[in-house]
């Protein structure tokens, strides 16, 4: 008894001694890191309060005591400059950690939204990318991937992937974005490149923003004070949760294009459809006159395939459905998808596909807003070489007609909670600068975007106390179908908002409004991105003066009888038009706010801009719509002009 009595109190001291000395290390420090160069360094961690802790790196000895009460303890390395493998050693009570292969270079924070989470995992980046995956391999450009989540509170750590060197086996979970513009970044300076990819798609900018950051907008304290009560949020969340599955099983039970076995009926073959309505082209039913209501609708197209197109398997292009949907093909599904940001291309095996007539069924769940097929030509099913068409007339019918689905209650989306989870353990790991890609979900707020985004920037600034760190953003690419004339656009009023955050210091912006795509909210050309972005940063970060980093900004106005005289800045890089045709894209207006499509000359750093219809003209814009085709404004350099506006009349997002 005494022997059993003896081993037990040993290993509970064993256990006690454990939990006292165990050094704990945020997500960001381990093996391959790499550590800021040319400031002082911070690392820290936690471990028991009192403990002694020594940091050993470069031939120097840090020390210092974890405070009360969390343990919490912090160094600050001597600035060191570029270069490594080091190891660094950790000690504390007992314990002794190595952490291995460290480099010393410039490591930028890479955050926003899906289009920076956009990885090479992607099968349109795997395949436009093939041999940029396959020469990726260099140790000297590594990314850490934070973990992705959101919390009430600002959280003192944080898990992450660690971090990882860049290599085909590696490249799939790197940001497409970040990867290209730390390649241009090391191919130019042979300097190591750290990224600390700490994205997450479907986000607004007020969720990055801490609540100090937004305390000077009133409009989002009610939320906060929301996301702080646990209970209650939880409550809620769960109510939505119920809400949402009661919505789905009524469509469910009460669809006229299901049996009564709850089989879609209306998928196959078989269904007499001559009585149904015909939609001259797909797209959205409100646009075609059947006003706006929400529920299920059916799709149907008849499809000739040729005897050449069989025998093989096939894809169906559909491109955006708004809002879910699920595929068939000769009755059998072939793919569904519930979020409208994303296109359909679904896989048709080849034993359902024969010669002559076969039907594509498509049933749409509209859960509020417009409902149907995201207007495009290049709608098809594709087999081998063979290529058919789906425009052209198809027949819908609705299924069943609901309420609106109940709104979308979305932790992550409330004010502070990603910065709570994703930024603020970050802190203050030391960075070279931000990389900033977001604004597609706050772009129906794009007015409230205007002093929303400069908060984000000084606030992540007060956060971190590096003085006016570099901020460098993508400007939001085209997007959205293309229209023929001059129109009102949420997306050109959020490009508007993020262009007025170059009065803070130390920013910069890539333009992307040539390299979006109308169909997908998420353009698969990240290289450009990266490119464009990478100039910006050589120019503002690196002391590139002389370099050509943008397209010609806009500067001023003035009326010359008839005709308006713009003159912009050019960085002494000549604007030209990008295809030699007539500068495309530019509207002007009187007084009446009627804005048509103007003429537009380019004189030297000027353009001079008219119109027959507009003979005293006050106002003149460019590429002003989410998505101009053909804008055509660049500089000899191959950089577009950012879109922009000379008046500042109300918009339509002004009442956000």
């Amino acid at each position: 008894m005494k022997r059993l009595q003896t081993a037990a109190i040993l290993l509970l001291l064993l256990w006690a001694a454990d939990a006292i000395a165990a050094i704990k290390l945020p997500g960001l420090v381990g093996d391959n890191m790499i550590l800021q160069r040319a400031i002082k360094i911070p690392v820290w961690g936690w471990a028991e309060p009192g403990e002694h802790v020594l940091v050993k790196f470069k031939g120097k000895t840090y020390k210092a005591i974890a405070s009360a009460p969390d343990g919490k303890w912090m160094v600050k390395l001597d600035q060191t400059d570029a270069g490594g493998p080091y190891e660094m050693a950790i000690k504390g009570q007992t314990d002794d950690i190595r952490i291995k292969n460290i480099l010393v270079g410039d490591v930028w924070l890479c955050s926003g939204q899906s289009n920076m989470a956009f990885d090479f995992n992607n099968s349109r980046a795997k395949a436009l990318y093939a041999n940029d995956i396959a020469i990726s391999a260099n140790d000297h450009i590594r990314q850490v991937l934070v973990s992705r989540g959101y919390a009430s509170a600002p959280a003192a750590n944080c898990k992450t992937t660690g971090w990882r060197m860049a290599s085909p086996q590696t490249l799939n979970s790197f940001s497409a974005v970040a990867y290209f513009y730390a390649r241009n970044l090391y191919e130019q300076y042979h300097v190591p490149i750290g990224l600390i990819n700490s994205s997450l798609g479907g986000t607004i900018a007020e969720a990055w923003t801490s609540e100090k950051g937004l305390k000077e907008l009133p409009q989002y304290t009610n939320d906060i004070l929301f996301l702080h009560d646990t209970i209650a949020l939880d409550k809620k969340v769960k109510d939505y949760q119920t809400k949402v599955i009661n919505w789905g099983k009524k469509i469910e039970e009460t669809d006229n294009g299901n049996d009564a076995n709850g089989n879609p009926a209306w998928a196959m073959p078989m269904v007499d459809d001559s009585q149904w309505a015909t939609m001259p082209q797909p797209g959205f039913w409100d646009k075609n006159g059947y006003g706006t209501f929400f529920g299920s609708v059916w799709f149907r197209k008849e499809i000739e395939v040729p005897q050449a197109a069989t025998g093989k398997d096939a894809v169906v292009i559909l491109g955006q459905i708004d809002d879910a949907d699920i595929t068939y093909f000769n009755g059998q599904m072939i793919g569904k998808t519930s979020n409208r940001d994303y296109k359909r291309e679904y896989k048709i095996p080849a034993a359902l596909i024969k010669p002559g007539k076969n039907i594509l069924a498509i049933r749409i769940i509209n859960y509020s807003g417009t409902g149907g097929i995201f207007p495009a030509d290049s709608l098809r099913f594709k087999s081998g070489e063979t290529t058919v068409s789906l425009s052209g007339p198809w027949k819908f019918n609705q299924g069943i007609k609901m309420e609106a689905r109940p709104g979308a209650l979305d932790p992550k989306n409330l004010p502070t909670s990603l910065y709570n989870a994703m930024i603020a353990p970050l802190e203050p790991y030391a960075i070279k600068g931000v990389l900033w890609y977001q604004g597609e979900y706050n772009a129906h707020q794009a007015y409230a975007y205007r002093p929303l985004f400069q908060a984000l920037i000084n606030d992540w600034r007060a956060k971190w106390q590096q003085g006016d760190i570099p901020f460098v953003f993508v400007q939001l690419p085209n997007f959205q179908p293309v229209y023929d004339h001059p129109v009102e656009s949420e997306w050109a009023e959020l490009r508007e908002a993020q262009s007025m955050a170059l009065i803070q210091p130390n920013t910069a912006m890539a333009v992307a409004i040539d390299i979006g795509e109308a169909e997908d909210i998420h353009p698969v050309d990240k290289k450009d991105v990266g490119y464009r972005l990478s100039l910006a940063s050589r120019r503002l970060v690196y002391g590139e003066k002389s370099l050509v980093a943008s397209g010609p900004v806009y500067q001023s106005m003035r009326v010359d009888k008839d005709k308006i005289i713009l003159s912009f800045e050019t960085g002494g890089n000549d604007m030209i038009s990008k295809n030699g045709d007539e500068l495309k894209s530019f509207a002007i207006a009187g007084d009446d706010k009627k804005f048509v499509w103007a003429k537009a000359i380019i004189k030297h750093s000027t353009i001079e801009v008219s119109s027959p219809a507009v003979v005293h003209p006050v106002a003149v814009r460019y590429a002003w719509a989410g998505n101009p085709a053909g804008c055509n404004l660049f500089n000899k350099a191959g950089l577009p002009a950012s879109p922009f506006r000379t008046d500042t009349w109300p918009g339509i997002t002004i009442t956000n």
